[in-house]
């Protein structure tokens, strides 16, 4: 019977401290937050925004039941909670233990004409208890008003649709390779000439954006294009694209072209593959390209064959192009000519000048420290393999004046000859090319001394011939008065030109994209 009792007696203390360990007392404005204020990082009109967080603090020594938690806009809001796992918009009684938190998720998916229209910001409030212990944590997000360029969809079912597409032949089985794509119109009835970008508004695309054959997209200066997963812009033959950027005079890069990824989190600025490409097909002519920032897509740049004429299929000028996840250019059998260009942190290689063609590059720097050791800064060759074996194709030219090659891998060029024409040359040149095990000391296409290299500068090791870029990890390859580009330039190539900061060239004068300058 004692022993019974002594049960008892156990069981009832067990069930009495649990009663009091989870006594809920009613919440009185004693809450604290991780932050008063919710920035939402600048999402574009009806477009979902990501997922952000705020903490919410009990550090009482009593168990609260928070009365309410709710938007002060109510159902009408444009934002959306998560409170305890819950999705809504209200919660009522939510209960929070002694000297513990909470983490509630916001997100917001609202249209500019929500917005204030003197400043575009949708805000809102959420709401903590009744009465008078309400505490508030504000939220503020930048709605930004955009033109949307998209496939066209067709209902197939009450789940699914067929989408605007176009076909890009077959894979190895002869299956039909498509892409979600939409034709560009002059006469479009909700964006009306979408061949014609201007910096009005921001461009949204999804999907392909293609500029048909014969017709030509024209960029103007300061706009600003973004690009979903897997989209970006193709060329058809005979088609053209002309993105007319100038220079700027503001750390805004106002008449800059800014091409990049449809995430405006400040997380995803720099973040690689983000899309697709901008595509010059087989047949596409007269492309030219000036003062555009391309950055974060899969492949920059895509130059597929050339129109057949004596002149370039793209002149490229002051352009850079930053974290593409495979190739910042990627050119074969192309014929193009570059100047003033910039492109790095590429996860294989900055340029790829591939299957033969016609290339000329002035004052262009092709850096690349991508934290692989495989990397490198320009690849080029004249053949392609299929399973019948290999084909060459004519190397043409391949012409480097006034360029840097320089990275974080040991080798900066790759070079490949399988054909017998292969022309190629490299004038007032900074190349890095460590190579330890002199391997490739034998190879004709690294004889440094050879009239294929001339006055060229050769990092050997890390104490010959650094650049001394300013600061690498944030694509800022301008060089300082220590760089042993400074003042080694051909002149020649030089004269009457500006760099890609518009500061004119003086002789002596740079290798590279830019004039040295003395750092902060």
């Amino acid at each position: 019977m004692r022993y019974l009792i002594a049960i008892f007696s156990l069981i009832t203390l067990i069930l009495t401290s649990c009663r009091a360990d989870f006594d809920f007392e009613r919440s009185n404005g004693e809450l604290r937050f991780s932050k008063d204020t919710v920035y939402l990082d600048t999402v574009f009109t009806n477009i979902g925004s990501s997922t952000y967080t705020l903490k919410v603090y009990n550090k009482s020594n009593k168990n609260i039941a928070i009365p309410k938690i709710q938007l002060e806009k109510g159902a009408t809001s444009k934002y959306r909670l998560m409170v305890d796992g819950m999705p809504g918009k209200q919660f009522e009684n939510v209960e929070l233990l002694a000297k513990d938190s909470m983490f509630i998720f916001v997100e917001v998916t609202a249209a500019a004409i929500d917005a204030n229209p003197s400043d575009f910001l949708y805000t809102d409030k959420i709401l903590f208890g009744e009465g008078t212990g309400i505490q508030k944590v504000e939220l503020v997000t930048l709605i930004q008003d955009a033109i949307f360029i998209y496939p066209q969809r067709t209902p197939i079912s009450d789940t699914a649709y067929d989408y605007e597409s176009i076909n890009l032949g077959t894979d190895a089985n002869g299956n039909p390779v498509k892409i979600k794509a939409s034709i560009l119109s002059e006469n479009d009835p909700v964006n009306g000439n979408e061949l014609l970008w201007t910096n009005q508004k921001p461009y949204v695309i999804y999907g392909y954006a293609i500029v048909p054959s014969n017709k030509t997209l024209v960029v103007n200066a300061g706009a600003r294009v973004h690009f979903h997963d897997q989209s970006g812009i193709i060329v058809a033959q005979n088609g053209s694209l002309h993105i007319n950027g100038t220079s700027s005079t503001t750390s805004t890069m106002e008449n800059e072209v800014i091409f990049e990824g449809d995430r405006l989190e400040p997380n995803f600025s720099g973040v690689a593959g983000q899309w697709g490409t901008i595509w010059l097909s087989q047949g596409s002519t007269n492309n030219k390209i000036s003062n555009l920032t391309l950055k974060n897509a899969t492949a920059g740049l895509l130059i597929t064959g050339n129109d057949g004429s004596n002149l370039p299929t793209l002149t490229l000028k002051n352009t850079q192009i930053y974290n593409c996840s495979n190739v910042g250019i990627l050119a074969r059998t192309a014929s193009m000519k570059g100047e003033n260009i910039v492109v790095s942190n590429c996860g294989q290689t900055s340029l790829a000048c591939t299957m033969g063609g016609k290339y000329d590059f002035t004052h262009c720097t092709f850096a690349n420290y991508w934290s692989s050791p495989n990397q490198n800064c320009m690849v080029l060759d004249d053949y392609y393999e299929t399973q019948s074996g290999i084909t060459t194709v004519d190397l043409q030219q391949a012409s480097f004046k006034n360029c840097i090659f320089y990275g974080s891998s040991n080798l900066s060029i790759k070079l490949t000859q399988k054909g017998n024409v292969y022309n190629y040359d490299f004038k007032n040149c900074l190349i890095k090319f460590f190579n330890p095990s002199t391997q490739l000391s034998s190879n004709p296409l690294y004889q440094f001394d050879s009239l294929a290299y001339s006055a060229c500068l050769v990092a050997y090791n890390s104490t010959q011939s650094k650049p001394d870029f300013k600061n690498t990890a944030k694509n800022d390859f301008r060089i300082g008065a220590n760089s042993a580009a400074k003042g080694t330039a051909n002149f020649m190539y030089s004269s009457g030109t500006s760099d890609l900061k518009n500061s004119v060239r003086n002789n002596p004068s740079d290798i590279g994209a830019y004039n040295w300058i003395t750092f902060d």
